[in-house]
């Protein structure tokens, strides 16, 4: 019964968020995918370089969220975290990602298309792309934030 309650209230909290729940069927091709417009929303970097596109749940709710990271060529993003554990694959291009407290390149591993990697809560990481768009699916249970390990590097922040 606890169950079910839970997925009803995901369900209709991605019914608020004109976001399909992990419980209603889903599939999309690559082409499909690459055709839904930028949502934004929580977990983002706030990284002008950077679209959020939602695909299921609600990432600033409680429950579980998946969501596309759309990076730009030449983008860096530097050392931040969020709440709740994230996994990620890379579906294209060609991503640069490290963890620690502030960018540091040598620390960075390149992850071709269909690599995973994680992101812990609370830990913190940091990314860059190339000459090529990279395109992320993240999962995770919300609900999540991005937090700057240096307050200045939030692009969010009145400077």
């Amino acid at each position: 019964m606890l169950i079910l309650l839970a997925a009803c209230a995901i369900n209709a909290q991605a019914q608020q968020a004109n976001t399909p729940a992990f419980s209603d069927a889903y599939a999309k091709t690559p082409a499909e995918l690459a055709a839904i417009p930028a949502t934004g929303g929580a977990g983002g970097s706030g990284n002008a370089k950077v679209q959020v596109v939602r695909l299921l749940g609600d990432p600033s709710r409680p429950g579980p969220y998946s969501q596309l990271l759309r990076v730009a060529p030449h983008a860096a993003i530097p050392a931040h975290h969020h709440a709740g554990d994230r996994v990620a694959t890379v579906l294209s291009g060609t991503w640069h990602f490290g963890y620690g407290s502030r960018f540091d390149a040598r620390k960075l591993k390149t992850l071709p298309p269909g690599s995973v990697y994680t992101e812990p809560a609370n830990a913190a990481h940091f990314a860059q792309t190339g000459d090529e768009p990279v395109t992320v699916l993240i999962t995770g249970v919300g609900p999540t934030d991005t937090v700057y390990e240096n307050p200045a590097d939030d692009p969010h922040a009145a400077h």
